[in-house]
């Protein structure tokens, strides 16, 4: 494994411990490339890998991409050209190019996907409120999703325009039951939600997508939803992840530590002046006309 690959899987295990992951997901690192270059230094980083990413990756010597989604989810049997997804990855490999993905891993920790969009429902002027896990409690690091209380209500317009400002979006799609109410508790889960938020306790569903009949469910139960496309709810999160790799990087130079780089390793990588780069390429994946 090259040292690029190896110190920055070592960051992401500090911000985002592998553990964190649902069971069925697919985490850490998917492909790790057997011709690494010495030349790349560049971590890109992106929620999907799509080929309009693959493109842009290939166009500079890249050590990692980091993909928030799993490139491959479901059990295969082969590897072939034949499949778009699978040739990025093929690509990427003969390029010099590694894989890791975080995806629910990084929802779940503290100062993750999720906390992230509590921000956005607390607003620019930080309201007064509490946060507190949705779903299983993972030990000291953090838990599925999120449930923000907030100590004063608000409307439902007020609460709307909080997270399109925060998510960057002139719409999101609302489902509002037969009697309107203020707003105290909101459930979050970023990304595909409807498993998750299905018969919890708040006023506010808020996700990036569920499914019709989920929807409906909802609603009919008095709740409010709040959908705001599958990726929106995740891509806003890069520039922090960017930070925190950044800041975790300079640690695992810096710092001496059991779960750390030898001090041969720290001299190699001290060598690189990586480059943290996020996809100009990533983009959610549907246009509204």
């Amino acid at each position: 494994m090259s040292i690029v690959v190896k110190s920055v899987c070592k960051a992401l295990e500090r911000i985002a411990p592998l553990r964190l992951a649902e069971s069925w997901d697919k985490v850490g690192l998917i492909i790790e490339s057997p011709v690494p270059r010495s030349d790349a230094k560049r971590v890109v980083l992106t929620i999907d890998l799509t080929t309009a990413v693959l493109e842009e990756t290939l166009k500079v010597p890249t050590a990692l991409v980091i993909t928030y989604h799993p490139p491959l989810f479901q059990p295969i049997t082969s590897l072939t050209l034949a499949n778009p997804l699978q040739a990025s990855l093929l690509k990427l490999s003969a390029a010099g190019t590694s894989v890791f993905c975080p995806h629910s891993s990084l929802d779940a920790t503290w100062g993750g996907i999720n906390d992230w969009l509590a921000e956005g429902v607390m607003g620019p002027q930080k309201a007064t409120g509490k946060v507190d896990i949705l779903g299983e409690v993972k030990g000291e690091a953090g838990g599925a999703g999120r449930i923000v209380t907030l100590d004063e209500p608000i409307p439902i317009e007020e609460l709307v325009q909080r997270v399109k400002k925060h998510l960057l979006l002139s719409q999101v799609d609302v489902g509002r039951p037969l009697v309107q109410k203020s707003i105290k508790s909101v459930a979050i889960c970023a990304g595909a939600g409807g498993s998750l938020l299905s018969g919890v306790d708040a006023d506010v569903y808020f996700t990036g997508e569920m499914q019709h009949h989920e929807v409906l469910g909802a609603v009919a139960r008095g709740r409010y939803v709040m959908l705001c496309g599958h990726t929106n709810t995740e891509r806003g999160y890069l520039p922090i992840l960017a930070k925190k790799l950044s800041d975790a990087l300079s640690e695992l130079v810096r710092d001496e530590l059991p779960d750390g780089l030898s001090p041969e390793e720290r001299i190699e990588i001290g060598k690189y002046q990586l480059d943290i780069h996020i996809s100009e390429a990533d983009r959610h994946p549907l246009d509204r006309m």
